[in-house]
């Protein structure tokens, strides 16, 4: 595995000023491929491309999870503070640690760290995990809902600034328009083209509404866990997605207040009416509001002709994108343009980081010694 230079010198500073401590740092989550662009009227994403890139990789089945709007948590949560300072750290008293997808703490406030961390941990005594699992520890991979809760500067520095001038700019337009209208100056095609942008930027600002709620307290977030990454002396990387998702629905089952489920689907693509109802689940989702899905072979970790199969493929919904691509991407020049975005990279970038997060953490190790691959720091040619 190499790594850039200017990547590298870019992270470990990162990592060194505001990451967890170290030893409790043992997964980054990787970024998340999109699927290949499609060309079905007035969309830029659909799971048949997804579906297609699975097929040419000779999987057969996969698996379709919601895709939630949160925030990424990693989630590490001890059975006892004994196990903790056995297995992590014994200098500062704990149960675990939640951290974002690039190591920094979630929480600002350490007291709400530990409240979430508690819940967690009585929801996972209640489910029967520690003994079936022989373990003491548990490294789980989330989303933390709502969106807002930890991207609140965003959304009102960049999203919801959007919206408001875009919204107040095509209404004074609009004021314009009809008042020359009235003066006997046929402005019809301009009013049409005002009408289907505000429809537009409508549909915007309602995308990045639908995942936000107000929090008041913690009893307002939700916690959706889809992966059991590790505990002792294993990681479940070889488990396939169906055995997560089933021993975490125990989670759920034992705290619906804090934990929210992840729907699924199985879909055999060597199957036409499989993959139709594939299609028509993700389309009920996106229809009411949803995110969209991600599409994942069942098994975590595949081998195809060509190596390392990508590990989950996003296919997001059309209203979703605004989010991504501006308010007016569905417009017909836009879509166009967008649809030879080039893809490469961002997928080489999932192959890459997947390969690095699964790196080993075995009960035998010392604390202080990584038993991951090493790697090697590529300089840049001039």
């Amino acid at each position: 595995m190499t790594i850039r230079e200017e990547n590298a010198i870019a992270a470990l500073e990162v990592m060194s000023r505001w990451a967890i401590d170290p030893r409790w740092l043992i997964y980054l989550p990787p970024t998340m491929a999109p699927t290949a662009t499609t060309r079905a009227e007035g969309l830029l994403e659909h799971p048949n491309e997804a579906f297609d890139a699975y097929r040419s990789v000779d999987v057969s089945t996969v698996i379709c999870e919601e895709k939630h709007m949160g925030s990424r948590a990693i989630v590490v949560v001890c059975r006892n503070q004994a196990a903790a300072a056995r297995r992590f750290t014994d200098d500062r008293p704990a149960h675990g640690v939640i951290h974002t997808r690039t190591g920094r703490p979630f929480f600002a406030d350490r007291a709400d760290e530990t409240s979430i961390l508690e819940r967690v941990r009585t929801a996972v005594t209640a489910a029967g995990l520690w003994d079936e699992l022989e373990t003491d520890w548990l490294a789980l991979d989330c989303e933390l809902l709502p969106w807002s809760a930890k991207a609140e500067d965003l959304l009102r520095g960049q999203y919801a600034a959007v919206g408001a001038a875009a919204t107040t700019t095509l209404a004074a337009e609009r004021s314009v328009l009809v008042a020359t209208a009235a003066r006997g100056v046929d402005v019809t095609e301009l009013l049409s083209a005002n009408e289907d942008r505000i429809t537009m930027v409508d549909g915007f600002v309602d995308a990045y509404r639908r995942y936000c709620w107000s929090v008041a307290t913690l009893d307002d977030l939700k916690l959706a866990p889809f992966q059991i990454l590790a505990g002792e002396g294993e990681t479940y990387a070889l488990r396939g997605h169906l055995w997560h998702l089933e021993l975490l629905s125990r989670l759920v089952a034992a705290d619906e207040a804090t934990f929210r489920l992840t729907r699924h689907i199985v879909v055999d693509l060597t199957d036409q009416a499989s993959v139709d109802r594939g299609i028509g689940w993700w389309k009920e989702l996106t229809d009411a509001g949803g995110e969209g899905m991600v599409v994942k072979p069942v098994d975590v970790v595949v081998h195809g002709p060509k190596g390392l199969v990508q590990p989950g493929i996003k296919c997001r919904s059309r209203e979703y994108l605004r989010i991504i691509y501006g308010p007016e991407y569905t417009a017909p020049h836009n879509l166009e343009r967008l649809r030879k975005r080039g893809l490469g990279l961002k997928r080489s970038l999932a192959i890459r980081e997947f390969s690095l997060g699964w790196r080993r953490f075995s009960a035998s190790s010392p604390r202080n010694r990584s038993t991951g691959p090493r790697m090697r720091v590529r300089r840049a040619c001039p």
